[in-house]
């Protein structure tokens, strides 16, 4: 249960905290940094201050300004080099396709070929960065329910390793593609397997009444099977054992997707990359013995197992607030200069997220409040429900943990606020791997 679903309220300090799950109740320490929250390296300093990859948070904002996004640049590399590992291990070659979707840039891609791992995108322009950053295009995936023929054509041509197909108009618009440029398109099928996962409708992908992907219970996945089997231009790459069964032939590839999770509460617990490989494993070496197939080269997609615990968005504390409520209650309202242009997902999913005082230590007695961002609307909330020091104030800097996925990726210039910038630090040294955006961008794309 979230905070936000059992109507949590409080009074200024400890005392007057009113309808608390029991995740979410004081803490004996606002200072303490819960390890699951935070990328590997952050720190508090002996004064209090919150340090990452060696550098301190007020540095970070003193030279760059907030909010940021900070990337530990050690922390990232190091989840994707463990999901490389462990999939290598458990699955006799097991390969990582990165998600691009939860977040990309050049030196992400560069990192990424450097530690072995492949790319998956969805667009042209997650395309023409995978690219730029030196991924070579047999280690590219391309996903999406509505590539367009440019794309295609795109992809083709740079000799990507899959594209991954999701409607059968499709299949017969890259055989088309791929007979004019003379080359055999190397494809995957995206088959819907009717699951429905527990969680937000609109990040569900697996179960039946959703855009993506060919389904298995009214048949058009085996016809789609049937078709890229009849296209010469088309090598198919993979699917599942009902391919052996009913075409007589067993293809090579496995891709198990992704939605690996993390922890954005203490309330949650994922698991660590190594038991993901191992408990997929053996779910996928029973269900090929039973259909007796042999087991296929197994891909799977993580993104913001990698991305998310890597990143934190820092921000400076404007207005605080209290407002009152029924039966004498107030809400503390902490106001910070970024919003829901930087990260959408509490609006947009109800998605949970904690934070910390980052520029200084407090004694002060725990407050139940919300943080919530710059922009004019009701619902631009950062962080529903977290205890600060009850003595935050203007000036302060507020740092929440685990927004490296989708945050930077979904941003907006809503409000014409430009976008912050992506800051990778590693060893005292600070990168910046996306700029931010000023005013002057704003302007320069209005042509009236």
């Amino acid at each position: 249960m979230s905070s936000h679903e059992a109507g949590a309220l409080h009074t200024p300090g400890y005392g007057g905290v009113a309808t608390v799950p029991n995740w979410l109740r004081p803490p004996a320490d606002t200072n303490e940094l819960l390890p699951m929250l935070w990328s590997r390296t952050v720190r508090r300093d002996d004064d209090g201050a919150v340090r990452v990859g060696g550098v301190d948070v007020r540095e970070l904002a003193a030279q760059h300004a907030t909010p940021a996004y900070v990337l530990d640049e050690a922390d990232f590399r190091s989840r994707a080099v463990a999901f490389r590992d462990a999939f290598a291990d458990s699955f006799a070659g097991g390969q990582v396709y990165y998600a691009g979707k939860a977040f990309l840039a050049t030196a992400v891609v560069r990192w990424l070929v450097a530690d072995g791992l492949s790319l998956d995108v969805c667009s042209g322009g997650e395309l023409a960065v995978a690219l730029r950053g030196g991924m070579p295009p047999e280690r590219i995936a391309l996903h999406g329910n509505n590539k367009s023929d440019a794309e295609l054509e795109r992809a083709l041509t740079a000799g990507v390793g899959r594209i991954v197909a999701d409607s059968l108009d499709e299949l017969d618009r890259i055989a088309a593609i791929a007979g004019r440029l003379e080359v055999v398109a190397p494809v995957m099928l995206r088959v819907t397997v009717g699951v429905e996962a527990h969680t937000h409708e609109y990040i569900a992908t697996a179960h039946e009444d959703q855009k993506f992907g060919l389904s298995l219970a009214d048949g058009v996945a085996a016809a789609a099977v049937r078709r890229a089997l009849e296209l010469p231009q088309l090598r198919l790459l993979g699917l599942h054992a009902q391919v052996a069964r009913e075409h007589g032939v067993e293809l090579p590839e496995l891709d198990l997707g992704g939605g690996f999770g993390i922890a954005y509460t203490s309330e949650h617990d994922p698991l660590e990359p190594a038991g993901l490989a191992k408990g997929l494993a053996t779910i996928v070496e029973r269900e090929c013995a039973s259909a007796a197939v042999a087991v296929p080269r197994v891909s799977v997609e993580p993104g913001r197992a990698i991305a998310g615990p890597s990143t934190l968005t820092l921000y400076t504390v404007g207005s605080v607030k209290d407002v009152p409520l029924d039966h004498h209650a107030v809400r503390r309202y902490v106001a910070v200069d970024g919003g829901m242009s930087d990260n959408i997902r509490t609006a947009l999913y109800d998605a949970d997220y904690s934070c910390t005082l980052a520029s200084r230590a407090s004694q002060a007695p725990a407050v139940l409040a919300r943080v919530v961002g710059k922009h004019c609307e009701s619902g631009d909330v950062v962080v529903r429900d977290e205890f600060l020091p009850g003595d935050v104030r203007r000036g302060d800097l507020v740092a929440v943990p685990g927004t490296g996925a989708y945050c930077r990726s979904m941003s907006s210039q809503y409000n014409h606020v430009p976008r912050p910038p992506v800051l990778s630090v590693r060893d005292g040294v600070v990168s910046v791997v996306i700029r931010r955006e000023t005013e002057d961008d704003l302007l320069g794309l209005d042509v009236g």
